[in-house]
C-alpha cells in the first residue's frame, strides 16, 4: 500500500552495491499519456452525457419520463456496482473502460426517440456500464500513478495526487464544455423545443460519445493481474471480494465521506438549479450558474492534485472545502433570501463557485486515497466508494421531490457534520496505525 512504503525503500537507488536501472523514459512517456487519452476520453463522453442528463426533467416531459429515468438510472448504477468489482477484475481495467462507455452512447441513442420503452432500458444499462466505466477509472488510473511512481523512484502520494488532479480537472469542464455546446445548438431556435432542435442536439452529443469511444481503445494495457478464473467462482467468492474491504474500519470510516460526495453533486443538479438559481436568474441562468460551478470545479481539482502528497495534505485539503460548504449550507439554511438586483443576481453564482470548490476537493482526495489506502483492493475499494455515491445521489433526487428547501438543508448540513467528523476519525487511526509500525520497527 501506499503508506507503507518506507523513505528508505523510496530513495534507493541501488542494491548490493548494483546501481538500478534508470527508469525509462518511454515509461514513463506512457503512464503519463495513459492519463491525458484517458482524461481526453472523459471530457467527449462526459461533455455529451452531462448536458444530457441536465437536460432530461425539461425535455423529456411526458409523465415525468426524464426524471424518473434518471432516478432508475442511479439506482441500476448503485445496485450495479455492487457486484462490479469482480466484472472489473476480470476483464481487466482498460477493456472494461471500453465496455462501460457503450452504456452513455445507448443513453444518448434513446434520446434521439424518447419513449418509455427506450429510456427505462437505456438506463438501466447505462447503469450497469457506468458502474464498470468508473471502477475501471479509479483502479486504471490508479496503476498507472503507481507505475510511474515506482519507475522514476518517486513516492506514492504526489504522484496520485497529481495524476487525479489532472483528471477531475479536465473532467469537471465538462459541466462548462457540455452547457455551452448546449446553448450554442439550442439558442434563438424555436426547434430547441422540437424534435428537430432535440435531434439535432443528440446528435452532436452522439459524435462527441464516438470520439470519446475510440480515444477509450487506443489506451495501452496495463500490467494487472487478472483473476480470469473469477468468471467461473462461485457466489460465495464473489460476495467475499465485495464485502472484504468493510471489514477494513478504514472504509467504514470514509464511507460517509463518500455517500456526501453523492449527497452535495445531487444537491446542485436537483435542488440548486431548481431552488436557489431559477427563483433569481430564470432558467436561461441555469447555464451560466453551473458554468461558474465549473469553472471553480476545475481550478480547484487541478491545484488540489497538485497539492496532494499523503493523508496530512489530503485532510487539510478536505477540510477547505468542508468549511466552504458549511458556510454555504449556513448561509442558506439562516440568512439566504432571494433578491433583485446586481446583488440578488451575483449571489447564486457566488454560492455555485463556493459549492464547486468542495467538489473538486472531494472528488481529487477521495480518489486519491481510495488508491493509496486500499492499492491491494483497487477494484472492491471503488466499487465501494460509487456504491455509496450513487446510491446517495437517487436519495436527493427522490427526496428533492417531497421535502422543502429548508429539510434538505438541515440533511446536508448533518450529513457535512457526520461525513468529516467520520473523516478526521480515520486520520487518526491511520496516523496511530503508521505509529504503531514505526514503533514495532518495520
Amino acid at each position: 500500500m501506499g503508506f507503507r512504503r518506507d523513505d528508505e525503500e523510496k530513495a534507493a537507488t541501488a542494491v548490493d552495491g548494483v546501481p538500478l536501472p534508470a527508469a525509462s523514459p518511454i515509461k514513463t512517456r506512457r503512464h503519463a499519456g495513459d492519463v491525458h487519452l484517458l482524461s481526453a476520453a472523459f471530457f467527449f463522453l462526459f461533455s455529451a452525457y452531462l448536458p444530457t442528463q441536465n437536460l432530461q426533467s425539461t425535455l423529456n416531459t411526458d409523465g415525468d419520463m426524464g426524471a424518473v429515468s434518471m432516478g432508475i438510472l442511479y439506482v441500476s448504477f448503485t445496485l450495479f456496482a455492487v457486484a462490479a468489482s469482480p466484472v472489473v477484475r476480470w476483464l481487466g481495467a482498460r477493456l472494461a473502460l471500453v465496455v462501460g462507455t457503450s452504456g452513455y452512447a445507448l443513453f444518448i441513442l434513446a434520446n434521439l426517440l424518447p419513449t418509455w420503452y427506450t429510456m427505462v432500458p437505456a438506463s438501466v444499462y447505462l447503469g450497469f456500464t457506468a458502474a464498470i466505466i468508473w471502477i475501471g477509472k479509479g483502479t486504471y488510473l490508479t496503476s498507472a500513478a503507481l507505475s510511474h511512481a515506482r519507475d522514476n523512484n518517486l513516492p506514492d502520494g504526489p504522484a496520485v495526487g497529481r495524476f487525479n488532479g489532472e483528471f477531475w480537472g479536465v473532467f469537471a469542464s465538462t459541466q462548462v464544455i457540455g452547457n455551452l455546446i448546449s446553448f450554442a445548438v439550442l439558442q434563438n431556435r424555436k426547434g430547441g423545443g422540437t424534435v428537430t432542435g432535440k435531434n439535432l442536439l443528440f446528435l452532436v452529443f452522439l459524435g462527441c460519445t464516438v470520439i470519446g469511444i475510440v480515444l477509450m481503445c487506443l489506451l495501452s494495457k496495463r500490467d494487472e493481474k487478472q483473476d480470469h478464473s473469477s468468471a467461473h467462482s462461485s457466489f460465495g467468492d464473489m460476495l467475499k471480494c465485495i464485502v472484504a474491504p468493510l471489514k477494513d474500519r478504514r472504509m467504514l470510516l470514509l464511507i460517509p465521506l463518500m455517500a456526501y460526495s453523492g449527497l452535495q453533486q445531487a444537491f446542485v443538479w436537483a435542488v440548486f438549479t431548481k431552488s436557489i438559481v431559477t427563483p433569481v436568474l430564470g432558467l436561461s441562468g441555469v447555464g451560466g450558474a453551473m458554468a461558474v460551478y465549473g469553472v471553480a470545479d476545475v481550478v480547484c481539482s487541478l491545484f488540489a492534485g497538485r497539492f496532494t502528497s499523503g493523508l496530512q495534505s489530503a485532510t487539510f485539503i478536505v477540510s477547505v472545502g468542508a468549511i466552504l460548504q458549511a458556510v454555504v449550507l449556513f448561509w442558506l439554511l439562516l440568512f439566504y433570501r432571494p433578491m433583485g438586483g446586481l446583488v440578488g443576481a451575483a449571489a447564486p453564482l457566488l454560492i455555485g463557485a463556493l459549492w464547486g470548490v468542495g467538489n473538486g476537493v472531494l472528488n481529487t482526495q477521495l480518489s486519491a486515497l481510495l488508491g493509496l489506502l486500499f492499492e491491494d483492493v483497487k477494484e472492491a475499494a471503488f466499487a465501494q466508494f460509487r456504491v455509496w455515491q450513487s446510491g446517495a445521489m437517487a436519495v436527493i433526487f427522490f427526496l428533492s421531490q417531497v421535502i422543502t428547501l429548508q429539510a434538505m438543508l438541515i440533511l446536508m448540513s448533518t450529513s457535512l457534520v457526520v461525513s468529516f467528523g467520520s473523516f478526521l476519525t480515520l486520520t487518526l487511526v491511520v496516523d496511530k496505525s503508521s505509529s504503531t509500525i514505526r514503533l514495532s520497527g518495520y
